[in-house]
């Protein structure tokens, strides 16, 4: 897809002044044209793919290479899910009932629930990103808030910040609890036809999907059970893991800070210094639709996902030392995992789960 570049002003020279997110967005704004065509190609090779990869489940004869599929069709899930979420921001085509016949068809495989999605992800994270009471995402306990957990409560936090945990914790926490018929309360005290709807949609498409998988083991001699793990439970977990990964990655860094007060949170400019641009080598970003270059969707949520990588440069270099960019590696990931367990809003930073700070300390005057 053809880059269009903006007129670039010149760098932010100020280390401690954001500019207003009119200007920011202003910047941007060459960047958010969109291509039905190349949107729709985008879809329909996904789709592809992840027939392609189901099917391998079942023509591999080997139970490696039945398993190596599944884990590529729930990475596959994983793509067409970052399509449905662009649909779901209408930054995928210039078409708004398009764009909510794609995003429907793209979270499909992902079971997610589009018009829950649209309210948990659009409204509340996007609108309120890192203020505590209203962000759910990730949101971290106070060292008080743990401590009046359960022992079994404490132990599955401990396990969500483990680093090994993100995909519990998205399945949990935020697919199971909000995306799955949720009570009144965890759909934000409001329910919706359309909430249901949606949700017997994903509930249909599972059943359908387990339904054939079963077929094709019983017409070809082979384990129900074991094709059902490989062509239908196997992706989907591989997707839960793949999603809290990167959720997790977006949002979770020693210098990401989080809010408890409203007017402290607006003067922060939550739009860029909640998020994180993690960067990989050998073009990844490209493999994940570039939903990796997270602080330019934040900025302007209507650029689409095939203009982010541009979108990201402009405001590295219009926002010098703004952006955290990090380099990803394992070794930052489990030291993250390790240093960002608690919250501390006086202080301003992490905290290990006995309370010690891991991160850099703010003044509650210069908070």
């Amino acid at each position: 897809m053809p880059a269009a570049r903006p007129d670039l002003a010149p760098p932010s020279a100020a280390p401690s002044a954001i500019p207003h997110r009119k200007l920011i967005r202003a910047w941007l704004a060459p960047l958010s044209s969109r291509s039905t065509p190349y949107a729709l190609t985008l879809t329909l090779v996904d789709l592809l793919l992840l027939g392609a990869a189901l099917a391998a489940t079942v023509m591999f004869e080997t139970l490696p290479m039945k398993l190596l599929a599944g884990m590529a069709a729930g990475f596959v899930i994983g793509r067409l899910f970052i399509l449905g979420h662009d649909a779901c921001h209408q930054s995928l085509t210039p078409h708004r009932r398009l764009n909510k016949w794609l995003g429907r068809i793209a979270f499909l495989p992902s079971l997610t629930a589009y018009s829950l999605w649209d309210m948990g992800h659009n409204v509340v994270h996007h609108g309120f990103t890192n203020l505590k009471g209203v962000d759910f995402v990730w949101a971290p306990l106070t060292q008080d808030e743990y401590q009046a957990l359960p022992p079994a409560r404490r132990a599955l936090e401990r396990l969500y910040r483990s680093g090994w945990g993100p995909g519990v914790y998205y399945m949990v926490e935020i697919w199971w609890k909000k995306m799955v018929f949720p009570s009144t309360a965890q759909s934000g005290g409001t329910h919706r036809p359309i909430f249901t709807q949606d949700c017997l949609l994903i509930s249909a498409f599972a059943l359908l999907w387990a339904g054939a998988v079963t077929a094709a083991a019983l017409a070809s001699g082979q384990s129900v059970w074991l094709l059902l793990l490989c062509g239908f439970v196997l992706p989907l977990l591989f997707w839960f893991h793949m999603i809290g990964f990167v959720i997790y990655g977006h949002h979770t860094h020693v210098r990401v800070k989080w809010h408890n007060e409203r007017a402290a949170w607006q003067r922060a400019q939550p739009f860029v210094s909640t998020t994180v641009h993690l960067t990989f080598p050998l073009r990844f970003g490209a493999l994940v639709h570039h939903i990796m270059e997270h602080t330019a969707h934040h900025v302007d949520m209507s650029i689409p996902l095939y203009r982010l990588k541009d979108a990201q440069k402009t405001l590295e270099h219009l926002l010098p030392e703004r952006i955290i960019v990090q380099p990803f590696s394992w070794g930052w990931y489990f030291d993250t995992a390790r240093a960002c367990k608690l919250y501390d809003f006086s202080r301003q930073c992490w905290t290990d789960f006995r309370g010690r700070a891991t991160g850099p300390l703010v003044s509650p005057a210069a908070a």
